[in-house]
């Protein structure tokens, strides 16, 4: 379709996505859409449809739910992973966590994660690296995730916010992927751990 270009410009300058905030936003369609719709906004979560030429020339509404992009922090020092230990309400449950939370406008991945670390647990990486950026649920959600890998920690001081009541914990480099493997548990810490101990760095 020619306009391809001209319609995720428009996408990119929609109301719900020219609010000052970071957003995982698609590129350019390789199905030609025909219409966007957005039914939910909040300021966290942005849920609609694009309406979507099928390759057989049939039309579909496929459904998503944009969250900001975020990053996941394996913070590794003196033979210690670093933990967070978190209620979630969603699934009502207490996770031991790897540190995460969402990129703000601006910032890399590698920045968010400084800024989380040390936000949530009290230190500050001397040294991050970019492992991985995936998008994640691609059936349903459009929110895309990077990994970092930190270290060289020095203490700071926390700053929480509001909605954060979690406690750092440490395990272990060599017990790290058992424990975060323990139910209960979530995609993101084991996705960071396999990554890191991939690349040879637990």
């Amino acid at each position: 379709m020619s306009d391809d270009r001209d319609r995720t410009a428009d996408l990119r300058e929609h109301p719900a996505f020219a609010d000052g905030r970071q957003h995982s936003l698609p590129g350019e369609p390789e199905w030609p859409v025909e219409e966007v719709v957005v039914e939910y906004e909040t300021g966290w979560i942005t849920a609609g449809y694009d309406r979507v030429e099928q390759p057989d020339g049939s039309l579909k509404d496929y459904y998503w739910a944009e969250l900001p992009p975020a990053t996941v922090v394996v913070a590794v020092a003196e033979g210690e992973v670093l933990f967070v230990e978190q209620y979630r309400p969603t699934v009502r449950e207490t996770h031991l966590e790897l540190p995460a939370g969402i990129v703000e406008r601006g910032e890399s991945f590698t920045a968010a994660a400084e800024r989380e670390l040390a936000e949530e647990t009290g230190f500050a990486p001397g040294s991050t690296s970019l492992l991985q950026e995936t998008w994640c649920s691609t059936g349903a959600l459009r929110h895309e995730r990077g990994y970092v890998f930190a270290t060289d920690l020095e203490p700071v001081e926390r700053a929480l916010d509001t909605n954060e009541f979690l406690t750092p914990r440490t395990v272990p480099v060599e017990e790290a992927v058992e424990v975060a493997r323990e139910p209960p548990t979530n995609d993101a810490t084991l996705e960071g751990l396999l990554l890191a101990d991939h690349e040879g760095l637990l």
